[in-house]
């Protein structure tokens, strides 16, 4: 059984540059360095602050929570470091490629990427949500995301506001592997 990551271990992650979000046409490449990036994000849903998948992993029981820890290096992903925080490694082919954008189904994105700063707006069915968000490129060592979405979730509407801080550690990324999101499943055929 192959072992997925939470789409909340990814949620910032994913929302590094989510500026040029999965849509029709690649978008350009971020104006940022390529090596090691230490990323900070604070979360709120529905006007309470969400705990940062280090906390949730600090909860789990260890052989769980290892292998959880596993899974995420496996995608160049580092939560070792404190509260809200992770390190990644986004190489030149990630960042000119877009994998560095993460894995979007069933969503559609406008994005504007004129300048250094990023606007866009992710409309999606599975679940019924939208993001609207701004990435600021302050230099291409440190940039900052902040997004509200809002989503659909068993009849109830649901908003969830993220910041995220990142800044460069640094060209060499040591053992950390290149950030890969993983895919998504293909959605199953219906009958």
């Amino acid at each position: 059984m192959k072992s997925r990551l939470p789409r909340g271990a990814l949620g910032g992650m994913l929302m590094v540059c989510a500026a040029a979000a999965q849509a029709q046409s690649a978008p350009p490449s971020p104006p940022i360095k390529p090596g090691l990036w230490q990323v900070q994000t604070d979360n709120m849903s529905d006007g309470k602050k969400v705990p940062d998948m280090g906390a949730q992993l600090k909860t789990m029981p260890p052989d769980m929570r290892k292998r959880m820890e596993d899974n995420m290096k496996q995608h160049g992903i580092d939560m070792s470091g404190g509260p809200g925080q992770m390190k990644m490694c986004m190489t030149r082919e990630s960042l000119d490629s877009g994998k560095w954008q993460g894995q979007q189904t069933r969503c559609k994105t406008d994005f504007n990427t004129g300048g250094s700063v990023w606007k866009w707006r992710s409309t999606c069915d599975q679940p019924p949500s939208v993001t609207d968000g701004e990435a600021a490129f302050t230099s291409a060592e440190a940039y900052t995301v902040k997004s509200s979405t809002t989503m659909t979730m068993q009849g109830k509407e649901h908003l969830s506001k993220m910041t995220l801080n990142a800044k460069w550690l640094g060209a060499d990324c040591g053992d950390l592997k290149p950030f890969s999101p993983p895919t998504a499943p293909a959605p199953k055929a219906r009958p």
